[in-house]
């Protein structure tokens, strides 16, 4: 059990230092951890006429896969479900876009983050089939 206790924390560690970078480059959180039977969103954010669906990748310190590698065809299929969901629900006319933010955090009981890159566009839905 203290396994995902220290996984939940780490994750929750790097949404929240997501979702401060997002707030100070000027974007709106509108939802965090938006989920559907397709899948999850864990922050979306908007700014001027777009739309982000970021998916958060937290990794510990020297993890053999990077977050963005660990966003595979199906994990991209099931956020762009997730968010053709979103938009349809909310009747929002924003540009979508795909971010991925990859957050690197220490091997020590008391976690913190070491290293963060934001991937604008990082995918988009050539390839696949949307729901509406």
């Amino acid at each position: 059990m203290a396994v995902d206790n220290d996984k939940t924390r780490k994750g929750k560690l790097g949404e929240d230092y997501t979702v401060r970078y997002l707030e100070k480059n000027g974007y709106r959180i509108v939802a965090r951890n938006y989920r559907k039977r397709c899948g999850e969103i864990d922050i979306v954010a908007v700014k001027d006429d777009i739309i982000a669906f970021v998916e958060v990748k937290t990794r510990k310190y020297r993890s053999l896969v990077s977050g963005v590698e660990a966003v595979g065809y199906k994990k991209k299929g099931r956020i762009i479900a997730t968010a053709d969901c979103y938009l349809y629900e909310n009747g929002l006319e924003y540009q979508p876009r795909y971010d991925i933010a990859d957050v690197t955090v220490s091997n020590t009981e008391n976690p913190y983050v070491i290293a963060f890159n934001y991937y604008e566009d990082a995918f988009d839905t050539t390839g696949y089939e949307t729901q509406f």
